[in-house]
């Protein structure tokens, strides 16, 4: 694909500086990785450096300074919602065909909507329904009586257990596993036993939520455990049974929530963030990496350390112990001198 910048600029919705009719944009890259013929971004503290990317144009936001040279520029409001837009110009996804495999297995009693792909070794059980536009990758296993919306996409080797629902435009990424039994066990006192608590209920997964590589959502012991429409899990995330995550939540890498945790609308969770069960946390709630979530959280929260404190206090309380060190070696300084003054 060749693109002009006059063509871009307008693709983009953008206010193109300095034209370079002659230059055909070939692709988008990174900034380190971009070439020449390639269009690239750069966001704050980035764009004081962008001039030493080469590439032969650049996406800027409408109050980052003017680059030194005389290369094209497009700008726009949101230079990085504009480079995910240029990556589906210019990488979009390879076309699946759309036909059921005669190596795949699909059950009598299932229903398949139309333009739907099942590739050779998915397995589709009894009873369960896929919508319209799905594409299925190689084993897949779709459970019994589950249910799975539109324009889904399951990556190799993802799992959907039985009676679990999904919305329309979920991904799945390869080995993410939907409805596996919770954790929930009884132990006898006397002989310190684990007996099994059948986990009867299921997952609901609204629309356009998406699941990372090796991520599991339990199902619930009853009733469901649920993922707001809009959700993004990142790879190595564990959501407990009868969790209920809101809509437009970020969960990042290694993050735990234990079972029966509520949690609102547009919450970040960071790398590795952990919580203890039967919580409640707000709407618009902001935790830093490593955080550990002991107790009620309320709305419009932004917090850190273990236990979860306040992100402001938690900087205060890192600052004074990096003054740990100081301080023990002025007391042994004044015991010292107390020492000389009883002699």
């Amino acid at each position: 694909m060749e693109k002009t910048v006059r063509e871009l600029a307008e693709f983009l919705h953008g206010k193109l500086e300095n034209d370079a009719p002659e230059l055909k944009v070939t692709g988008v890259n990174g900034l380190v990785e971009a070439g020449p013929q390639d269009i690239s971004f750069a966001v704050p503290p980035h764009v004081e450096h962008c001039h030493l990317s080469k590439a032969g144009v650049m996406v800027l936001g409408f109050d980052d300074p003017k680059l030194p040279d005389n290369r094209p520029v497009i700008r726009v409001e949101n230079p990085r919602a504009a480079f995910a837009v240029l990556l589906e110009l210019f990488r979009h996804r390879a076309e699946v065909e759309r036909v059921l495999s005669d190596r795949a297995y699909v059950a009598p009693t299932a229903k398949i909507g139309k333009n739907v792909a099942v590739m050779p070794f998915a397995y589709i059980d009894e009873g369960a329904e896929i919508g319209d536009g799905t594409v299925i990758y190689p084993h897949v296993y779709v459970g019994k009586n589950v249910k799975v919306g539109a324009d889904c996409l399951f990556y190799p080797s993802s799992t959907i257990r039985e009676g679990c629902v999904l919305g329309n435009k979920i991904v799945l990424q390869s080995g993410a596993v939907i409805g596996g039994d919770g954790f929930g066990y009884i132990t006898d006192k006397t002989t310190g036993k684990h007996s099994f608590v059948l986990q009867a209920g299921n997952v609901v997964l609204e629309d356009e939520v998406e699941v990372g590589s090796n991520s599991c959502i339990d199902r619930a012991t009853a009733g469901s455990t649920v993922v707001g429409a809009g959700t993004k899990i990142d790879n190595l995330v564990h959501l407990g049974h009868n969790d209920v995550l809101g809509k437009n939540c970020l969960v990042v890498a290694h993050v735990g929530i234990s079972g029966s945790v509520t949690a609102g609308d547009n919450c970040v969770f960071a790398g590795q963030v952990g919580t203890v069960g039967h919580i409640t946390i707000g709407n618009n709630c902001q935790f830093a990496g490593r955080t550990g979530i002991t107790h009620n959280i309320p709305d419009n929260s932004v917090c850190a350390g273990f236990p979860a404190q306040p992100y402001k206090e938690w900087l205060k309380q890192e600052a004074n112990l990096r003054k740990v060190g100081d301080l023990v070696k002025k007391v042994k300084e004044l015991e010292k001198a107390l020492a000389e003054l009883k002699k």
